[in-house]
C-alpha cells in the first residue's frame, strides 16, 4: 500500500512532493511541514556572538517551563541513588536505583512524594538508571487481580505496555536505555527500549477496601519485583515489604515534596539534556538553550538573569497549574481532563501543568482522568458546603477495571477524616443505589443521614478542595468522548 501511494505521486508530482507527503504521513499536525523542512540549518545560535541579559532571562523563563517535568524525574533519581535496600521512608517506600519498592497496603494521608495518590491501588515506586544497566521486571500470576506497571521516561512519557489491559502473561520484561546494544537472556518475554536512560516505575495493584483482600493481595505483591539484569536467574524473587526498614519522613509538609528549583535548574540541565535527546524539531531549542547556559558559566550577571526567568515561570507559569481549572480540555459541568497523558511528546503545557497538578499519570488507555475544582454554578468547591455526585443509571465511569471519585485538599492530598475514607467506587462493597437505579455520592464535611454514611466521601471541614474521576482500563464510551462525569451539585 505504501508503495503504491509513492508511486501515485510520483506522477502527479515531485519528488520534493513525495517527500512532504510522507512528512506528513510521519508527523501529522494542523500545519503542513515547511517547505525547506529538510534543508540543513544551523542547530542553534552561534555560540561567540554576545548575548543580552534580557535575553538570558526570557530563555530562562522559557527553558524552565519546558523542562520542569525533566528536572523533576532527574531529581527523584538523585534523591534515590544513595538508597542502599528498600526501605520506608516515613509513609513512602523508596528503593536503590533500578530496583522498586511495594506497599502492603493503601497509601497513607502523610504522603507527599506525589500529589493525588489514590486510595484503590496498593503501589509501589522505583527509580531508573538504564544508563548502569538493563533492568529485569517480574510479573507474577496476578489470576483476575487488577494491575499495571507504569514506566515513564524523562519527559515522562509511558514506554512499556505491561497490564492486565495489555493481556500480559507472567514472566520476565527486559528494559534497556536508548543506546543498549547487549544480548537479551534467555527467558525474558520481551524488551522495552527506553528513550531515556532516567526515568521512574510505579506498579499499581488494584485491592477491594475489605480486610479478606488485604490479606489475600500480600502473596502477589511479594512477587512485584525489578532488579539489575546482571542478577537475574530465571527464577521469580520475592520480598516481604512488610518487613522493610522504617525511616523517618524528611518531609513534614503540607505541600508535594519539590523536586525543581530554579536556582539549581541551570546547573543540571546539561546533564537532563544529554540523557534526553531532542525530539524532531527541538535541536535548535537545545542549541538555543545550551548557548546561554555555556553564555553564564563564566558571566555571573547572565547565571542571575537565567535564573530571575526561572523563578518568574516558577511563580507565574507553573504554580498556577497546580488547579486543574487552569488547563485541559474543558467538559460539561466544569470537569476537564486530557487526552495524552503520559504521551506528551511535544504538548509542553500540557506537559508541565499535569507534572506540577498530578505527575506520573497512566496512559489514557489504562487509566482515563477528570479532574472538578468547581461546583455546577462554577463556585469554588470548598468545606463549608454539602454537595452530591449522581451518576445516573447505568452511568457509572464505564470500565473493564474499576473506577474511583477520589477527594484532595488544596494542595491534592488527602484531607485526613474519621472515616480514613478517601475515595469511593468500585473498590467499596457497601454502596447504597437509589430505587431508580442511580447512583448519588454525598461530599460533605459533617456527616449525612445513617442510610447515606455508605456513600459519604468526607470533605475537610473548611478549605477548598477538588474531586478526581479515575476510570482504569476505560471502555470506548470514555475513551471516545461521549462519557463524561455528572454535575457536582451543591445542596446547602
Amino acid at each position: 500500500m505504501k508503495i503504491r501511494f509513492l508511486l501515485t505521486m510520483l506522477l502527479l508530482g515531485t519528488a520534493s512532493q513525495v517527500t512532504l507527503a510522507m512528512a506528513d504521513q510521519l508527523n501529522p499536525q494542523p500545519l503542513p511541514p515547511s517547505p525547506n523542512w529538510a534543508r540543513a540549518m544551523p542547530m542553534g545560535p552561534d555560540t561567540r556572538v554576545k548575548i543580552t541579559e534580557d535575553y538570558a532571562r526570557h530563555v530562562g523563563k522559557d527553558a524552565y517551563f519546558w523542562g520542569w517535568p525533566m528536572a523533576n524525574i532527574f531529581n527523584r533519581r538523585v534523591s534515590f541513588k544513595d538508597v542502599k535496600e528498600p526501605m520506608m521512608s516515613g509513609p513512602v517506600p523508596i528503593a536503590p536505583l533500578n530496583t522498586v519498592a511495594m506497599l502492603t497496603n493503601y497509601i497513607t494521608p502523610d504522603e507527599r512524594l506525589v500529589a493525588c495518590p489514590n486510595q484503590d491501588v496498593v503501589y509501589g515506586a522505583g527509580s531508573l538508571a538504564l544508563d548502569i544497566e538493563p533492568v529485569v521486571v517480574q510479573v507474577p500470576d496476578f489470576g483476575d487481580r487488577f494491575w499495571v506497571y507504569q514506566m515513564v521516561d524523562l519527559r515522562t512519557d509511558s514506554f512499556v505496555q505491561l497490564g492486565k489491559m495489555y493481556a500480559t502473561t507472567p514472566g520476565f520484561y527486559l528494559l534497556v536505555g536508548p543506546n543498549w546494544k547487549g544480548e537479551v537472556p534467555r527467558g525474558i518475554t520481551k524488551v522495552f527500549r527506553s528513550p531515556t536512560d532516567t526515568g521512574f516505575v510505579a506498579p499499581r495493584i488494584f485491592q477491594d477496601d475489605t480486610a479478606e483482600d488485604r490479606k489475600a493481595i500480600q502473596p502477589v505483591l511479594k512477587l512485584v519485583m525489578m532488579y539489575p539484569m546482571s542478577q537475574y536467574d530465571g527464577v521469580m524473587k520475592s520480598a516481604d515489604w512488610s518487613k522493610m526498614k522504617v525511616l523517618p519522613s524528611g518531609e513534614k509538609g503540607a505541600a508535594e515534596t519539590r523536586f525543581v528549583f530554579p536556582e539549581k535548574f541551570f546547573d543540571e540541565l546539561p546533564a537532563i539534556l544529554a540523557d534526553a535527546p531532542p525530539l524532531p524539531g527541538e535541536e535548535s531549542r537545545y542549541g538555543q538553550m545550551l548557548a546561554v547556559v555555556n553564555a553564564a558559566k563564566d558571566n555571573p550577571r547572565i547565571k542571575a538573569a537565567l535564573v530571575e526567568g526561572a523563578k518568574e515561570a516558577e511563580e507565574k507559569l507553573v504554580t498556577p497549574l497546580l488547579q486543574f481549572r487552569n488547563y485541559g480540555e474543558q467538559l460539561p459541568h466544569n470537569w476537564s481532563t486530557i487526552s495524552n497523558e503520559a504521551a506528551f511528546g511535544t504538548d509542553y503545557f500540557t506537559r508541565t501543568a499535569v507534572a506540577r497538578s498530578n505527575i506520573l499519570v497512566n496512559s489514557p488507555n489504562e487509566t482515563k482522568y477528570f479532574y472538578q475544582d468547581l461546583d455546577a454554578a462554577g463556585d469554588r468547591l470548598n468545606g463549608k458546603n454539602s454537595y452530591a455526585v449522581t451518576f445516573a443509571k447505568d452511568q457509572t465511569p464505564p470500565v473493564d477495571g474499576f473506577w474511583s471519585l477520589t477527594l484532595y485538599n488544596e494542595h491534592h492530598f488527602f484531607a485526613p477524616n474519621e472515616l480514613e475514607r478517601y475515595s469511593l467506587g468500585t473498590k467499596n462493597k457497601s454502596l447504597k443505589y437509589n430505587s431508580d437505579g442511580s447512583l448519588t455520592l454525598y461530599v460533605q464535611a459533617s456527616s449525612p443521614d445513617k442510610d447515606k454514611q455508605a456513600n459519604w466521601l468526607p470533605a475537610p471541614k473548611d478549605g477548598d478542595f477538588s474531586l478526581y474521576v479515575r476510570a482504569y482500563w476505560p471502555k470506548a464510551a470514555i475513551t471516545g468522548g461521549t462519557w463524561t462525569p455528572p454535575a457536582v451539585q451543591k445542596v446547602n
